[in-house]
């Protein structure tokens, strides 16, 4: 099978290609933008290998696209690219509409005129996985209940809903075109390689150079973690084994509140690398003023895909979150040529009291 992934420099879309090359005789084409969290280091474990191609384009050109397309002829679509950042998407929601919302229509027109135009034994095979959010669905305060793929959507974020639009454009090409699409929404992904600016590589690398770690509010916000290996096993086993039309949450079965990550983080690291000085990282922690329209709590029911494809977790929090603070004590160079000028200057911006 050909492959085409768009956002593939990105942390969950690298994970889905690493996935997809060392397990798989397919063959893929990253598509990527290489926009700031666009990292192509992340693939240097398979970027020499003949099944894995690159191309630099953005999602929102057409031209582009179509060519990739008719060059690559590829038989699954995994759509990755996006904007994903809450907070950046306050600051700055234009290249979220853009990007996530423009950029997943001009696919899916690029895509449907490609899938129009293949014999009937390759349209059988053809699948558009659009990879999706649980922030669409909005916030479960005050419950006790999970999302499922009913669930209603009510977006709080421009991140969410442009995500939420994106979804939406998906199921419509498939109901007024009979376009084969497949949806899944996910729960917070964490793991090796991801981009400084979230919540976990956040507070560790913070917490390695002796830096306030930032919690919003009083931490109390509850998310529901997946390990990002975990969901690329998850979204090969929907674009293969899924079926048309229908939609998979995947999630991790691990709701914490953030103010327990970090203190986990914490004290792993006490174990692993304590501080020259013999403090405990926790007394790094300042809690800072909370983001606008912060949800309180996510958390998935993720028993479809169990039930319907077999698929579970491999890691707990537990076992997940000591391999992500390993990974990244051992990932050094990685680390350092992402903490940059762009990175840097945001950041500062970001968490300041």
């Amino acid at each position: 099978m050909k492959v085409l992934v768009t956002g593939g420099a990105g942390f969950i879309g690298s994970a889905v290609v690493r996935h997809i090359i060392k397990n798989t005789q397919d063959e893929v084409l990253n598509i990527d933008k290489l926009t700031y969290a666009g990292n192509l280091e992340s693939l240097a474990e398979v970027d020499q290998d003949p099944k894995y191609q690159f191309a630099q384009i953005d999602i929102c050109d057409a031209e582009a696209l179509t060519q990739a397309f008719l060059t690559f002829q590829p038989n699954l679509i995994m759509h990755l690219a996006a904007e994903s950042h809450v907070d950046r998407s306050i600051d700055g929601p234009a290249e979220f509409i853009t990007t996530n919302i423009v950029g997943t229509y001009t696919l899916l027109e690029v895509a449907r005129k490609y899938w129009t135009q293949l014999n009937e034994q390759e349209k059988q095979q053809f699948r558009f996985h659009h990879i999706s959010t649980d922030e669409v669905y909005g916030d479960l305060d005050g419950t006790d209940d999970l999302f499922t793929e009913t669930t209603s959507y009510a977006p709080s974020s421009p991140y969410s809903a442009s995500k939420a639009s994106s979804d939406h454009l998906v199921r419509a090409w498939h109901r007024t075109y009979n376009f084969p699409v497949i949806v899944t929404n996910c729960s917070n992904n964490y793991g090796p390689y991801h981009f400084p600016e979230k919540l976990i590589p956040l507070v560790i690398l913070n917490a390695l150079d002796g830096k306030p770690l930032p919690v919003y509010g009083k931490g109390n916000q509850i998310r529901d973690w997946l390990y990002v290996e975990d969901h690329a096993r998850a979204l090969y086993k929907v674009v293969t084994e899924g079926e048309i039309g229908e939609t998979y949450n995947i999630g991790g079965h691990n709701e914490k509140q953030n103010i327990e990550v970090v203190k986990t983080i914490c004290k792993i690291l006490d174990e692993l690398k304590p501080q020259a000085n013999h403090e405990a990282y926790d007394k790094l922690i300042t809690f800072v003023k909370d983001r606008p329209g912060h949800d309180l709590r996510y958390a998935i029911d993720a028993s479809k895909i169990a039930n319907e494809l077999g698929w579970k977790p491999r890691e707990t929090f537990e076992t997940g979150i000591r391999k992500t603070v390993e990974w990244y004590l051992s990932h050094k160079d990685w680390v350092d040529h992402v903490k940059n000028g762009d990175y840097k200057t945001w950041m500062n911006k970001q968490y300041q009291g």
